[in-house]
């Protein structure tokens, strides 16, 4: 049979993943990548057990625990008390809730790509109305994706009214997410190997800052608006010498993800806002079962199959990130309310928290 030959717009985490996953059914696989070399813009990120699965079936999770921090609670916080709310245990997850840098993923999915006999061109940018013969062609350069707009033309993003700031202090931390919750902003905080400690800071503001994470901003920007954190929180914050800041924008789930030979995944497909940490766990699922699909149907009907597959599943991964959105942000009595429905949570059924999520992190796309 012929080899089937799959062209990648995108070297990020959904197509590096995608050309691994193709290269491990036997395709011959291309990624072509606009930056000049494989870096990640970016701090740290959470690999959570559904992608998890993927990445162990794919053969590269050994080498990701190795170089990543397994993470033992989450750890919602009073940000201006700076007292814990409660703890949610995250020790006995199979496989490991890992924190990990995405410059850590990126370079063991590109030894893994190349190892697997992918080609990966640098400093490439594909036109799209001449590219080279290929049987499929897939769609992973993110927001901005010129093959989404093929599919489904053009579509305005809105500010959500949220600013949010990512950098990387040095720190030894306990092996836990902490969510440092206050009125109308919070901060997600947890380490990374080599003692640093990531944080990204969200604020609800009504000016808008451009979208993107390269955008530079003044650190001390950053701790005025988080001016009446907790001791904890503010010592960890006075620490930032460089931050990005960004706006979050909220994209249309794209209406179509297939075409002839051609389909859409991650942020091409379905940008989802950064409360629930699963930007990049869903460009994993979607680039395994991308290439499952493909080799169990044929390229024409996986295409349909994999669409069908994932839609409802982003679809409500994206509701719960908007819902968290609003939960970390309350005030005055909401809050108060919440932290003790919380505490309550914590003390009588700690395992409750992991049952609300076990839709999403107890999904398999490898069984």
């Amino acid at each position: 049979m012929k080899t089937p030959h799959v062209e990648i717009i995108g070297g990020g985490i959904a197509g590096l993943t995608a050309a691994l996953a193709f290269a491990k059914q036997g395709a011959s696989v291309c990624v072509s990548e606009r930056a000049p070399a494989l870096t990640e813009v970016g701090a740290g990120l959470q690999i959570t057990p559904n992608a998890g699965r993927a990445l162990q079936a794919l053969g590269v999770w050994d080498a990701l625990v190795a170089r990543g921090v397994v993470a033992q609670a989450v750890v919602p916080m009073d940000g201006v008390s700076g007292r814990a709310v409660t703890r949610f245990d995250l020790s006995q997850q199979s496989p490991h809730y890992l924190f990990l840098h995405r410059a850590t993923l990126i370079d063991v999915l590109a030894e893994a790509v190349m190892e697997a006999g992918g080609a990966v061109k640098l400093g490439h940018v594909p036109d799209l109305d001449n590219l080279p013969p290929h049987d499929l062609l897939i769609g992973a350069e993110g927001l901005r994706s010129g093959l989404r707009v093929r599919l489904n033309g053009a579509a305005e993003p809105f500010f959500t009214g949220q600013v949010a700031w990512r950098a990387i202090v040095p720190q030894e931390s306990a092996p836990e997410a902490r969510i440092w919750m206050m009125p109308h902003q919070h901060v997600v905080t947890y380490p990374l190997t080599g003692g640093r400690l990531n944080i990204v800071a969200v604020q609800e503001r009504t000016t808008w800052a451009a979208e993107g994470w390269s955008h530079a901003d003044d650190p001390a920007h950053l701790r005025a608006a988080f001016a009446k954190a907790a001791p904890d929180l503010w010592a960890i914050l006075d620490k930032v010498d460089q931050v990005n800041l960004w706006g979050l924008f909220r994209h249309p789930v794209a209406a179509t993800w297939v075409g002839d030979k051609a389909a859409i995944i991650g942020d091409a497909a379905h940008p989802t806002l950064p409360f629930l940490a699963q930007g990049a766990n869903l460009a994993i699922e979607d680039a395994f079962v991308l290439a499952r699909s493909c080799c169990d149907f044929g390229i024409k009907n996986g295409l349909q199959h994999f669409e069908n597959e994932r839609k409802s599943r982003v679809m409500r991964a994206i509701a719960a990130a908007n819902a968290n959105a609003r939960n970390y942000h309350l005030s005055s009595v909401q809050r108060h309310v919440a932290f003790a429905g919380l505490k309550v949570l914590g003390a009588v059924a700690p395992s409750a928290f992991l049952n609300r999520l076990s839709w999403l992190y107890d999904h398999d796309v490898t069984a």
